[in-house]
C-alpha cells in the first residue's frame, strides 16, 4: 500500500513539474496561467490521493477539504487573472478580441477596442 501510494504521489509531482516547465517555456501570459491552472489542480489531486491513506482520517479530511477549496476557487482565480492580463497588456497576438469588443461596446476602458 505504501508503495503505490508513493507512486501516485510522483506522478502528482511530475505533473506539477511538467506544469513548471510549461510557466518558463511558454510564451504568453494566457498559456502560462492555462499550463498552471490546469496542472495544478491534478497535481494536488494525485499527491493527496497519495497521501491519504499515509495520513490517516484526520490527515484525510485535511487534504479532502484543500483539495476541495482548489477545485471550486481555482477556476473563479484563473478568470480573473486572465481578464486582468488582458486589460492590463497589449494583447498582439490574438486574431479575434471578443472581449475588448464587450468592453469597449459597453463603454469600459482599460483594453483598447479592436481595429
Amino acid at each position: 500500500m505504501r508503495v503505490a501510494a508513493e507512486v501516485v504521489m510522483v506522478a502528482g509531482a511530475v505533473i506539477a513539474a511538467l506544469a513548471g516547465v510549461g510557466l518558463l517555456r511558454f510564451s504568453t501570459p494566457f498559456a502560462r496561467i492555462q499550463a498552471a491552472g490546469k496542472a495544478s489542480p491534478v497535481a494536488l489531486l494525485l499527491m493527496s490521493a497519495g497521501a491519504a491513506p499515509l495520513l490517516g482520517w484526520r490527515g484525510s479530511a485535511y487534504l479532502a477539504v484543500a483539495a476541495g477549496a482548489m477545485i471550486v476557487t481555482l477556476p473563479i482565480v484563473a478568470h480573473l487573472l486572465l481578464r486582468a492580463v488582458h486589460r492590463s497588456d497589449r494583447i498582439d497576438h490574438l486574431a479575434v478580441d471578443d472581449l475588448a469588443a464587450d468592453e469597449h461596446r459597453a463603454g469600459r476602458t482599460g483594453a483598447d477596442p479592436p481595429p
